[in-house]
């Protein structure tokens, strides 16, 4: 499998690369009634969430994507009743944030290794526990910091207005 692009999370104003996806365990308990599209091979998922830390509570203040049906996928679309940010009350879990340069690229998931990882661990949207490891120092001065992929391919998406595009989302 390709690296997959990341979601992303804001913590204090900062934003950071987000190695999990919350938006699976709601999709997982109530049977996922949206069908996204692969839009390429470095987004199997179909989508892109974007959150943020506040108070030490998860929320989900963005979405983007493309449903099988053409149509565009956003938070709105999925939770018609909280527009602008969810509560992830359904998330028990680590999300894993990479920070630092890159030590060694792996070409599937969110496998490769960074200088340090940034952990939170929450019990149903609740952050109750913080930890950083550090995996290594990196030894070119010139590589770029902070999560990214090498590659991927795009699939053409045909939408409801009949307009095909193969960007990645």
């Amino acid at each position: 499998m390709t690296a997959q692009i990341a979601e992303e999370i804001s913590i204090d104003g900062e934003t950071f690369a987000m190695c999990t996806e919350p938006l699976a365990a709601y999709f997982e308990l109530g049977g996922n009634q949206f069908k996204f599209a692969a839009t390429c091979t470095a987004l199997w998922r179909g989508y892109v969430g974007r959150w943020e830390l506040l108070n030490d509570r998860l929320y989900l203040v963005g979405l983007s994507g493309t449903l099988e049906d053409g149509t565009e996928a956003t938070l709105a679309s999925i939770f018609p009743d909280y527009p602008l940010r969810v509560f992830a009350h359904w998330y028990s879990g680590e999300v894993r944030m990479p920070q630092g340069k890159l030590l060694n690229y792996v070409h599937g998931g969110y496998a490769s290794t960074y200088e340090r990882d940034q952990f939170i661990t929450f019990d149903r949207g609740v952050a109750v526990a913080r930890n950083t490891t550090v995996n290594g120092v990196a030894t070119g001065s010139d590589d770029s910091e902070g999560y990214e992929i090498a590659a991927m391919t795009t699939f053409p998406i045909r939408h409801q207005s009949g307009k095909d595009t193969d960007q990645c989302r």
